[in-house]
């Protein structure tokens, strides 16, 4: 199966991060792979074009299947092959509502993310304001708290999948209630974004974390996402797929720090 299978992709990319994370957790190991440079622009290279006419990394082949955009990637990995590796979509339609919630959010935390540490990478230099990256890290901080709230709090989904129905029209259970009857509690160990179990919530969001603490974020201010960073990275497929740079450099840098 997997020797079918080509990814180009770039270190310390998360949608390059992500694509291989689901690889992993998929047991779908033995694949051809070539790393590239982004600083050498490799990710616009003839062959790279060839398969993603964006000129972007992941760009990924099965057989004759070309997928490119990391999430597109992860679904399709989950479909077809969900008797592979681990289960990487919830069964529970609340569990799973929250999974899809939290990895559309997780766009736009690793779009903040991005405005912030690579603020002169994307903004020619005539271009820059210190008023708008002084913006852009108050976005990304207001981002942290909303991630930081999520993470107080794990859904119990049975057991608001087991009120909602158990609810009959004599019962005032308000259906129509978004919370779900979701429990919270501490966050604990074998916690995740979607619940107790790791799901493409975490594929997806984990490797916008890591970049986080990678940059120099302060586990001691966001206490529950060093948590959470902590837990992850520890786990098989994740640590098999960590950014070869950040292991012969692990120090990281300190952009971040005052966030």
């Amino acid at each position: 199966m997997a020797q079918d299978m080509t990814l180009l992709w770039g270190s310390g990319s998360p949608p390059c991060w992500r694509v291989m994370i689901a690889l992993e957790e998929k047991n779908l190991q033995g694949y051809n792979q070539k790393l590239l440079s982004f600083e050498k622009g490799e990710h616009k290279s003839p062959e790279v074009l060839d398969m993603n006419a964006r000129g972007q990394l992941p760009s990924f082949k099965h057989g004759d299947v070309v997928v490119n955009e990391s999430y597109a990637v992860c679904f399709y990995l989950e479909s077809q092959f969900k008797s592979e590796g681990n289960q990487l979509i919830p069964d529970s339609p609340a569990e799973q509502a929250l999974m899809y919630q939290r990895m559309f959010e997780g766009l736009s935390f690793y779009e903040k993310l991005n405005a912030v540490i690579y603020y002169e990478w994307f903004v020619p230099e005539e271009e820059r304001h210190d008023s708008a990256l002084k913006r852009n890290r108050e976005a990304l901080a207001t981002e942290l708290k909303l991630w930081e709230g999520y993470l107080q709090k794990v859904v119990h989904v049975q057991h608001a999948h087991t009120n909602m129905h158990a609810c009959t029209p004599t019962h005032t259970c308000a259906r129509s209630n978004i919370a779900l009857f979701f429990t919270s509690f501490q966050l604990s160990s074998g916690s995740h974004l979607a619940g107790q179990s790791f799901s493409l919530a975490d594929v997806t969001v984990f490797p916008t974390v890591a970049t986080l603490f990678r940059f120099g974020l302060s586990a001691e201010r966001y206490p529950k996402l060093g948590e959470y960073h902590a837990l992850l990275k520890e786990r098989p497929g994740i640590k098999a797929s960590w950014p070869p740079h950040w292991l012969e450099n692990p120090e990281g840098q300190d952009a971040l720090k005052d966030v």
